[in-house]
């Protein structure tokens, strides 16, 4: 899906930066479309501010290749520091349904190479689970991961736990063991008997 839109037109690769930033941040929509270019640090150690519920601020490390990216877009737009990273076609950023809208569009292009996100419920906010699920997964502790995701507490993302062990319940319900088979006592007739006169 992060290579869905087409790099050969403006929104294409608006689009690009904007997924790159979604899935490395875990940004909520509301806080992509708040990023100003002043926001990104794109120095030896990348990362971008985000600016979250209730005034609160956050800082998100940046991959090299979504600083890479971001550091094209603006060198590419002449973005100015106090202008939206991600700006709408009239230089505004974006709102939230045009984030859902772009996103549904590529969500749309990937599954033709990919027909198995058409069954599913997938929304920008889904890339936001995903990126929690991946860096608990990838056995960065709860609480770095709801510093990440600016959660106020480590019980919201606890959740998060609590579906990665219910995977790998059903997971492992799925499964047989390799070459154990069942096996069943079988009471002799004389041990019956003997039961019966009880």
């Amino acid at each position: 899906m992060l290579d869905a839109p087409d790099s050969g037109t403006w929104f294409g690769r608006r689009d690009r930066v904007l997924l790159a930033l979604l899935y490395n941040t875990g940004a909520r929509v509301s806080e992509l479309i708040g990023i100003r270019v002043a926001d990104v640090t794109l120095a030896a150690t990348p990362w971008v501010r985000l600016h979250g519920k209730g005034r609160k601020q956050r800082a998100v490390p940046l991959w090299c290749e979504t600083a890479t990216e971001i550091r094209a877009w603006i060198r590419d737009q002449g973005l100015q520091p106090e202008q939206p990273l991600l700006p709408s076609r009239h230089g505004g950023p974006m709102t939230r349904a045009n984030v859902a809208e772009r996103f549904t569009l590529a969500l749309m292009t990937a599954a033709k190479t990919c027909p198995s996100l058409l069954n599913r419920h997938i929304t920008s906010h889904s890339m936001r689970h995903t990126v929690a699920m991946h860096l608990l997964q990838s056995g960065v502790g709860i609480t770095e991961v709801a510093l990440w995701l600016g959660h106020e507490s480590p019980v919201t993302t606890h959740g998060y736990v609590e579906a990665d062990q219910a995977m790998k319940r059903r997971a492992l319900a799925a499964l047989k063991a390799p070459e154990i088979e069942g096996t069943f006592y079988h009471p002799s007739d004389s041990v019956l008997k003997f039961l019966e006169s009880l």
